[in-house]
């Protein structure tokens, strides 16, 4: 029987037995996995894509990967990259050219007839005062007018004059001075009470205020770049500043304060139709009354206007206004090498000039 207040004695209990054991046992594995964390550390990688031991060094490779770069990566390249600077204007150069017949176009004569005069330049009429186009257009307002060139390979010998290696080429339009699209297509002409509009050569003239008008025009100088010419020259561009110009109808769009707008937007679209042909250079041929001091005329042109789009500012008045010429466009910026004498004889090698023969 047992005593009050004590039980028999049932030795140690199986349950805290097990308890040390499974102490111990974790106890060592604790240990284990320290060990091999300090051993393996070297080898963990950690990347974009997880955490993954390298056990390339079993295999005898030396775990030669560098953690978090894949062997396939290239080399970084700390090289400082050099400035972007921005583009000088392109210089220009002086300029002596010649004015040949359109036979020369095809004929094989066009480098002999330059070299005669010590040019360095062909000026080809394109787009004569008459408004015949020597070549064969496709626009319709020429076909329709019966402007085209009548040689069916025209085209294909300009293309080919134009590809000559260090033959520069200049092809004139005269733009709004044209005897024969107004007389075919009235509503693009000035007009007179007497009907369309002719100045003190008996010739008439495209309306710069119409778009109509304007489009033609450009599309005969995008044509003329399509045919490979280097320089577009813009003779009579863009209203006339001779004759009766009392006499044309203001009811016509055409008025004092439309001349300067229309004219720009004549350059403007000009500009935007070239965008294709950034090589070709736009000249304007220009008066005493712009370059001389006055700053403008009735033919719509500035002096600003011609800072801006004109590659050459030409002249064809007498040589003794050069000087201030040069001098007007120097003030705007303009080079002296870009104003062009075209007053029909040889000049001093410096100076750019162009025989009108």
């Amino acid at each position: 029987m047992a005593t009050k207040g004590y039980g028999s004695y049932r030795g140690r209990s199986r349950l805290r037995t097990f308890l040390m054991v499974l102490i111990g046992a974790l106890l060592v594995l604790l240990v284990l996995l320290l060990a091999a964390f300090f051993i393996l550390e070297p080898h963990i990688i950690y990347s974009a894509d997880g955490i993954r031991v390298d056990l390339s060094f079993l295999q005898g490779k030396g775990g030669g990967e560098t953690p978090g770069v894949p062997e396939s990566a290239p080399p970084l390249d700390l090289a400082t990259p050099e400035p972007t600077l921005a583009p000088t204007p392109e210089p220009a150069p002086v300029f002596h050219g010649v004015l040949l017949p359109a036979a020369a176009l095809y004929d094989g004569t066009a480098r002999s007839q330059m070299d005669a005069v010590g040019g360095n330049a062909v000026i080809f009429d394109m787009k004569p005062d008459e408004g015949t186009l020597a070549y064969i257009s496709e626009l319709p307002l020429a076909v329709d007018a019966g402007a085209c060139a009548e040689d069916g390979a025209i085209n294909a010998a300009i293309r080919l004059l134009n590809t000559e290696e260090e033959l520069y080429t200049v092809a004139r339009v005269s733009c709004f001075r044209d005897n024969t699209v107004p007389r075919r297509n009235m509503a693009l002409a000035l007009r007179s009470s007497a009907g369309n509009w002719r100045d003190g050569g008996n010739y008439r003239w495209l309306n710069a205020v119409n778009p109509q008008a304007r489009a033609y025009v450009v599309g005969v100088c995008v044509e003329l770049a399509q045919l490979g010419f280097d320089e577009l020259l813009l003779d009579n561009c863009a209203f006339p500043t001779q004759g009766r110009i009392n006499t044309i109808r203001a009811n016509e769009g055409y008025s004092a304060e439309a001349l300067v707008p229309s004219a720009e937007a004549f350059f403007e679209e000009l500009e935007s139709a070239l965008a294709d042909y950034p090589e070709i250079k736009i000249s304007v041929m220009s008066s005493g009354g712009v370059l001389g001091g006055t700053g403008e005329d009735s033919s719509g042109q500035t002096p600003e206007l011609l800072a801006q789009y004109a590659w050459r500012v030409w002249t064809p008045e007498g040589l003794e206004q050069e000087e201030a010429y040069a001098a007007a466009l120097a003030r705007l910026g303009v080079e002296r090498e870009r104003l062009v004498c075209a007053a029909g004889e040889v000049r001093p090698v410096e100076r750019s000039w162009a025989v009108w023969e």
